[in-house]
């Protein structure tokens, strides 16, 4: 593993891989639709999974252990999280995918298993249907992530392809929403006609929670 795969960013293409999982043998590109993901987070997930679902994104997570040991592990997530967790575990205890998607930890080499082996940092990935990567969250192995902060970059996605706005700092559904640049005034007043100019590149307008996919 000494030549290292191009790094991924927002905009590239996911890469495709087969894998072993707790649901059996998935082709990751089959599986994927909008998808973005230890046993605190994933009981987090699993007890959101159905908001996820309801906006049309599948759940996916990766282990670097082996399926069969994520069995067990799944007991003690429902167990401690009190969730039913459904979605699928990938089992990359080579490392394999998580090479693949730059999910090593570079920074702290004592985060490794009995082997020597590298454990994964905490990544999250979002990707839309087209498997073009869209975000990309990387925390600490000391740091669990933000299950919400997920779910409302899923609902800023998707309310701004469908809607042509982008969304600012701290936005939530039903926040008011920016303009999105390539929309021009013209366009603009028809779309938004409550739109206020705070600067030529500065348009707000708002947007109910209904018109979002938090709806």
């Amino acid at each position: 593993m000494s030549d290292r795969p191009d790094p991924l960013r927002l905009g590239s293409k996911a890469p495709n891989f087969t894998a072993e999982t707790t649901i059996g043998k998935i082709d990751f590109h089959e599986f994927i639709d909008f998808t973005p993901v230890c046993t605190t987070e994933l009981g987090a997930f699993a007890k959101l999974e159905p908001e996820f679902a309801r906006r049309g994104v599948k759940l996916i997570g990766l282990s670097a252990n082996s399926v069969d040991s994520h069995q067990a592990w799944i007991k003690d997530i429902d167990e401690v999280s009190g969730s039913k967790l459904t979605f699928p575990i990938i089992g990359d205890k080579d490392r394999k995918i998580a090479y693949t998607y730059d999910m090593l930890d570079h920074q702290d080499i004592t985060n490794v298993d009995q082997k020597g082996l590298p454990f994964t940092v905490r990544s999250v990935f979002i990707i839309d249907p087209k498997k073009i990567i869209r975000l990309i969250l990387t925390y600490p192995a000391s740091t669990g992530r933000n299950t919400a902060e997920v779910l409302r970059v899923v609902d800023s996605l998707q309310t701004g392809d469908k809607n042509k706005v982008t969304t600012p700092i701290n936005w939530v559904p039903g926040d008011d929403v920016i303009v999105h640049p390539s929309v021009n005034n013209e366009q603009a007043k028809t779309l938004f006609p409550k739109m206020t100019t705070v600067k030529p590149y500065l348009r707000f307008t708002p947007l109910s929670k209904d018109q979002t996919s938090a709806a």
